[in-house]
C-alpha cells in the first residue's frame, strides 16, 4: 500500500493525568495515529459521536469516574458496544480490572513500555484480545 493510501486511524485517550496524556498523544501522532484527548469522562459520548475513535485508550481511575463503568456504558449502547478499549491503570492489573459483564480488549498497567502500548493497539486494530 502506497504511503497515501495508508488510512489514519482515530484514537481517543481518556487519561487525567496531563503529563501521561501528552505522553501517549506524541507517540501515537509520531506513528501517524490521529488523537485527540479528555482528562475526564464527563464529554465522553459526544466526544465518540464527533470523533467516531477505531480505538479508546481508557484510563480506569478518573476524576469523575470509574473507568469500568464507563466500558459497561460503551458496552451497553449500540453505537459504541464495537469500539476497541484499551484499558491502562497503575493501581489496578489485568485481573481485577475485569468488573461487570464486560472486558476490555486489553489491558495495559502503569508505567508501560512505549514498545508494548503500540503493540497492544496495532493488535487490537488488527482484532486480537490481551
Amino acid at each position: 500500500m502506497a504511503k497515501s493510501d495508508t488510512v489514519y486511524k482515530n484514537i481517543l485517550v481518556i487519561e487525567d493525568n496531563h503529563a501521561i496524556l501528552d505522553v501517549i498523544t506524541l507517540i501515537l501522532q509520531s506513528e501517524a495515529y490521529k488523537v485527540t484527548g479528555l482528562n475526564k469522562s464527563v464529554d465522553m459520548m459526544p466526544h465518540i459521536d464527533q470523533f467516531k475513535p477505531d480505538l479508546i485508550i481508557l484510563d480506569i481511575m478518573l476524576p469523575d469516574g470509574d473507568g469500568r463503568e464507563l466500558l459497561s456504558e460503551l458496552r451497553s449502547n449500540e453505537t459504541t458496544e464495537l469500539i476497541p478499549v484499551l484499558m491502562i491503570s497503575a493501581r489496578y492489573t489485568a485481573q481485577n480490572v475485569e468488573h461487570g459483564d464486560f472486558k476490555p480488549n486489553g489491558f495495559l498497567a502503569k508505567p508501560f513500555d512505549i514498545d508494548d502500548l503500540l503493540d497492544r493497539i496495532e493488535g487490537i486494530l488488527a482484532g486480537k484480545t490481551y
